[in-house]
């Protein structure tokens, strides 16, 4: 860490992750609460989701075959850019959607544009599709810069410390939004600095990525090879180690029934308790118990380890399961933040478990496939979830929802661990 610490391109892409993670955080709040804002509409905020992950998920590999071919940095500098241009545009839009009724077209035109919330509303799908589709070319960018710039010997003690920062983000950013909204008292000018903050953080992380230079010694980028040849090695590979093959469909299952119904249900569950601010609360109780959950398989590791791995899996997804439940029938704004908290604390200890057993598991020259196909798990099937959770909402009561969620994933956990061989997977490479 000392001799990390040293080293001048940590020390650029550190500062660009922390302000470009806060940011992200201020969208991940305002964004939900303009659009319930605008329409009151559960079905509205799944669509938005659902438009944001959606691009996100079809393109990633498309987005990965492109950093093959050219530098990961130049990639990654051009999504910043593309999404600073549309969060400037959202901020500016909604400035202009509560200034006024109308935006003039031009000085020599009589036309104008009426700016109803259902036009500010489509304009704002075709915002989200867009930043979905620059994230698809960002993430694959991103995950393959940090092997350019640092010596091999660092690169587990850099991820280490990226990953905590990104949790770190997700305590502060929903709070810093939280007061944000609430000082501004949730109105337009609340939401549009949220969105101005989140545009100026991608110049501001672009211009930090501009001063990392790649190592000398970096290898440089072979031609690549053909997109569908490549994933369909990839998923030859899953389908051949049958643990994998088993944990990656038992959690494509989870996500697709599941797996979105969270991004759409606490939205709505802050906005029936008190509104954003408790949002930004919940979204930092959640991030808190995460934190605290990477630090304890940290700290402890295998020491902890009181069942197979697969055991483990299905175990802390049946406790998940009994938590979500609850949820809906809380009255207080601490209750629904403690129970995040301890959802958080299970997320945490099992992304570092889950992630540590790919990593051993998988050989290295497949290791960027494998991880590929495990995101677009979650980027591919959670949208489809959102989508659905929004449509249930409204039919059926939020209590309910989250009641139906946390069976279903209370008797998927069940199911998995009495039918199938999951509960045999060790923690053993392959």
């Amino acid at each position: 860490m000392s001799a990390l610490r040293q080293n001048a391109n940590f020390k650029w892409m550190m500062r660009g992750s922390v302000i470009s993670l806060l940011g992200d955080q201020m969208t991940m709040i305002a964004l939900p609460w303009l659009v319930l804002r605008l329409t009151g509409s559960t079905l509205a905020l799944g669509l938005v989701i659902a438009l944001m992950s959606i691009p996100r998920a079809v393109f990633i590999l498309l987005g990965g075959a492109l950093v093959d071919r050219y530098s990961p940095k130049r990639v990654l500098m051009l999504s910043k850019y593309a999404n600073a241009v549309l969060l400037a545009l959202l901020a500016l839009l909604v400035m202009n959607a509560d200034a006024a009724p109308t935006v003039p077209l031009g000085e020599s035109l009589s036309l104008t544009i009426a700016l109803t919330p259902q036009l500010t509303l489509r304009l704002i799908y075709v915002l989200a599709f867009g930043i979905g589709l620059a994230q698809a070319f960002g993430i694959p960018s991103g995950t393959s810069m940090m092997p350019l710039a640092l010596p091999r010997e660092h690169l587990q003690a850099a991820n280490g410390v990226m990953m905590g920062l990104r949790q770190v983000s997700m305590l502060a950013g929903p709070l810093l939004a939280a007061g944000l909204l609430a000082v501004a008292g949730g109105d337009a000018r609340g939401l549009a600095l949220a969105f101005g903050f989140d545009c100026l953080s991608f110049l501001v992380s672009a211009w930090t990525l501009s001063r990392v230079r790649p190592l000398a010694t970096a290898a440089p980028q072979s031609a690549p090879q053909s997109v569908l040849r490549s994933v369909g090695a990839g998923l030859r590979m899953v389908w051949d180690d049958v643990p994998l093959r088993q944990c990656f469909i038992y959690w494509s299952i989870v996500s697709l029934f599941i797996g979105g119904t969270m991004q759409v249900a606490i939205p709505v569950l802050a906005s029936d308790l008190h509104g954003a601010s408790t949002l930004g609360f919940l979204m930092a109780a959640h991030g808190l118990g995460t934190l605290m959950g990477m630090g304890v398989a940290a700290k402890f590791g295998a020491r902890l380890r009181f069942a197979s791995f697969g055991v483990m899996i299905l175990l802390m997804d049946a406790v998940a399961g009994l938590l979500v439940a609850p949820l809906g029938l809380v009255h207080a704004a601490w209750q629904a933040a403690a129970l995040m908290l301890s959802l958080g604390l299970l997320t945490g200890y099992m992304q570092i478990n889950v992630f540590t057993w790919i990593q051993r598991r998988v050989a290295p020259q497949m290791m960027g496939r494998a991880m590929s196909i495990f995101m677009f798990i979650f980027m591919g099937l959670a949208p489809l979830s959102a989508a659905s959770a929004g449509w249930l909402l409204t039919l059926i009561p939020l209590s309910q929802l989250f009641i139906g969620g946390g069976m279903i994933l209370v008797l998927f956990a069940a199911a998995a661990y009495l039918f199938t061989p999951m509960r045999n997977i060790t923690s053993t490479t392959a």
